[in-house]
């Protein structure tokens, strides 16, 4: 099938990159063609009518035309800033971790996907609205991981499929999700998690965002569950994400 010579899509702009004097290389999640890697030709430009549209977390749509190598950004319009993302940088911190997430996880492949681009959207609006964006980030990241193919067992023991009981359990990323005590005791590279932190890990997986929200995980639950769910993505990345740093930074 021949690529149209022009072609309209919707977006969230995960990052982007100068190329040449006056150029930008943007990297998009759209809700029509997946992941895409388009330029914005004089982008840099003081006068340039594209700028304000292309900042990093800003859900846009664009009329890209064919180019030689990546398709040309010769339209763009804001659906929405986001702007508190940009105002406040504990929110900033939190939205780049978000589109990191979603970056580093997919590659260019035309393929359309409009759970995860509604999953992203959604999470932006969360975290701009809310006060704090932490069950936002953790919603994402539990269903981001479904909705890519990682979705981590949690019910039954990924090794010997015996339900889970009400007791402190492992987790084993390699086999993807949690160990019973006795599959579990002894083993290299699993972690101990707590009944407490597993029960809103399941609560979190199994419910929309409304049911989620009923959640009240206690401070010290919300530090295992988040420190979990990111040793799980290191693992699977085989490399940390840049944006926990700036998170644990803005913190201090």
């Amino acid at each position: 099938m021949t690529e149209p010579r022009s072609y309209r899509v919707e977006a969230v702009v995960l990052r982007h990159n100068d190329w040449g004097e006056a150029d930008r290389i943007l990297a998009l999640y759209t809700r029509e063609r997946g992941k895409l890697r388009v330029v914005a030709k004089g982008a840099r430009r003081i006068k340039s009518r594209k700028a304000g549209h292309i900042e990093p977390f800003t859900r846009v749509t664009l009329q890209l035309a064919r180019g030689r190598d990546l398709p040309i950004v010769t339209q763009a319009e804001t659906v929405d800033a986001y702007l508190p993302l940009r105002d406040e940088l504990a929110k900033t911190g939190q939205a780049a971790y978000v589109v990191e997430l979603l970056d580093r996880f997919t590659y260019e492949d035309a393929s359309e996907n409009h759970a995860i681009f509604r999953l992203l959207t959604e999470t932006l609006g969360r975290i701009t609205f809310e006060p704090d964006p932490w069950l936002a980030v953790r919603f994402y990241e539990v269903h981001l991981l479904g909705l890519l193919g990682f979705r981590p067992r949690l019910f039954e023991c990924a090794n010997c499929g015996e339900a889970v009981q009400a007791v402190a359990q492992f987790f084993s990323a390699l086999a993807g999700g949690v160990l019973c005590p006795k599959c579990g005791a002894g083993l290299p590279g699993v972690w101990p998690v707590s009944m407490e932190a597993l029960k809103f890990f399941r609560h979190f997986q199994r419910s929309d965002y409304a049911g989620a929200q009923r959640a009240r995980p206690a401070p010290e639950v919300r530090e295992e569950l988040e420190g979990l769910v990111q040793r799980y993505v290191t693992y699977l990345l085989e490399r940390e994400l840049n944006s926990p740093d700036f998170i644990k930074q803005i913190k201090r």
